[in-house]
């Protein structure tokens, strides 16, 4: 596997295992999974057979029905393609304080070894730091979320033209379709004691079942799961992909993959979108350039959360300005309940309330307007990471938090001076009329695709 993986810690392979664990954490898939993949491949060097563990829990932050149905929508095809490749499954959804919380350790403690996703953000870069060293046996870690490997840059890229042409010379080498995944040895064909059964007819009861907040409903048209990816990419492939040079920055042409809440979840890897997409270059550096900047940032920075990241400039400007008129100015309670008066503005966040998602050209510009109408650019940065955190599909990814930072000067250059913004770019409600069909976006109510 070469850069994609590493090991976590020291501890060795155990010759007594009964099986190799893949613990899930980010990849929902079994297909185009490099992890999973590499879990196999060390199975088969073992003589060993795969389980496959998948856990979700009532306490990460802002656990909601939106998220809980999202994931759960796709464990029903994770179960029975593992079942016909011979590979165990074990999905345990914790549901209160009181049920088990070391199911991880238990499968673990039967494992010769324990691979798991690679990934700089969220939970998954929280429990590779703190649960890894608990295990008394040999974890790797395997990046199965970029097309060329995280490790393949040894260093911090500043913007996409100085990774572009590194992806770009690399590229050739990692853009093949994986091999199919086989197995030597099956998994036993019984039920793990920690399963939970989730079928397409007892997703609501389990998701009323645990302690989350139910306040935040599903998406009103974006369902989970592996199968809801493929035909969205269908879609895309059909409708959308010889328009989107031409059309991607116009929300109400639907002219984009709409594919980011799968890219995030791991529904789908951006490999295979790439395979599938290679004709239009100018959606391949969105996926693959801008996409993979985003996570070499992730990588290579301790916290996402602050502006400290931001280059130079920009925080120079932002220390000139930071005393500049602000008006209006909306409290976060407001911008969540889409009380401004921007109807452009509101309807961006009535989509993301609703749908989960915003379309990217006019996320930029709803960030933008966080920026101009909050009292603090750093109040205005918490604003921005609460609302994706909370409801956002393609939220709590390096990609959303780049694109949070960008609206603050990340990947980006110095333009002109403007109040409150100084020369970090600024967007109008006037330039999005002339370049978009705003008033179309709104009679929709705020529905356009993401990516």
């Amino acid at each position: 596997m070469g850069e994609r993986a590493r090991p976590l810690n020291s501890a060795p392979v155990r010759p007594t295992g009964d099986y190799v664990l893949y613990w899930c954490q980010m990849n929902r898939r079994v297909d185009a999974n490099q992890a999973l993949d590499y879990a196999v491949e060390l199975a088969n060097q073992l003589h060993l057979p795969v389980q496959f563990y998948e856990g979700l829990t009532y306490s990460y932050p802002y656990a909601s029905d939106r998220f809980h149905r999202f994931i759960l929508e796709g464990v029903p095809e994770t179960a029975q393609r593992l079942a016909s490749l011979g590979i165990g499954y074990t999905f345990y959804l914790r549901r209160r304080p009181s049920d088990p919380n070391d199911v991880l350790y238990r499968l673990a403690a039967r494992a010769a070894a324990v691979v798991t996703d690679d990934y700089p953000t969220f939970l998954a870069a929280r429990h590779n730091a703190s649960v890894v060293p608990k295990l008394d046996v040999a974890c790797y870690a395997v990046d199965a979320s970029c097309i060329v490997p995280m490790a393949c840059f040894e260093k911090r890229e500043y913007a996409a033209y100085t990774i572009r042409p590194k992806i770009h010379k690399l590229l050739p080498s990692y853009l093949w379709p994986p091999p199919p995944v086989k197995v030597t040895r099956r998994f036993p064909p019984r039920p793990s004691e920690f399963h939970t059964p989730v079928t397409t007819t007892n997703i609501a009861a389990l998701i009323a079942s645990c302690d989350i907040d139910h306040t935040v409903p599903p998406s009103v048209s974006i369902p989970g799961g592996r199968l809801a990816a493929q035909k969205q990419l269908a879609h895309f492939l059909q409708h959308g992909l010889a328009r989107y040079a031409a059309e991607s920055n116009q929300p109400s042409a639907h002219a984009t993959s709409g594919l980011s809440p799968y890219l995030h979840f791991g529904h789908i890897s951006a490999l295979e979108v790439a395979l599938a997409a290679k004709s239009s270059p100018e959606f391949l550096e969105q996926l693959i350039v801008r996409r993979e900047l985003a996570f070499n940032c992730a990588r290579f920075t301790p916290r996402l959360d602050s502006l400290h990241v931001l280059p130079g400039w920009a925080r120079e400007t932002m220390r000139r300005h930071r005393r500049d008129r602000r008006h209006p100015v909306y409290t976060t309670e407001q911008f969540e309940r889409a009380a401004t008066h921007d109807a452009l503005w509101n309807a961006t966040q009535q989509e993301l309330l609703t749908r989960g998602v915003i379309h990217g050209y006019y996320r930029m510009y709803w960030g933008k307007k966080i920026v101009e109408w909050s009292s603090t650019y750093s109040g205005a940065l918490r604003t921005m990471i609460y609302l994706h955190d909370r409801y956002a599909l393609d939220g709590r990814d390096p990609n959303a938090y780049t694109n949070i930072l960008w609206c603050f000067g990340l990947h980006d250059r110095p333009w002109p001076e403007r109040p409150i913004f100084g020369t970090i770019r600024s967007m109008t409600l006037a330039g999005m009329r002339r370049k978009t069909n705003v008033d179309a976006y709104i009679a929709d109510g705020g529905t356009g695709f993401s990516l």
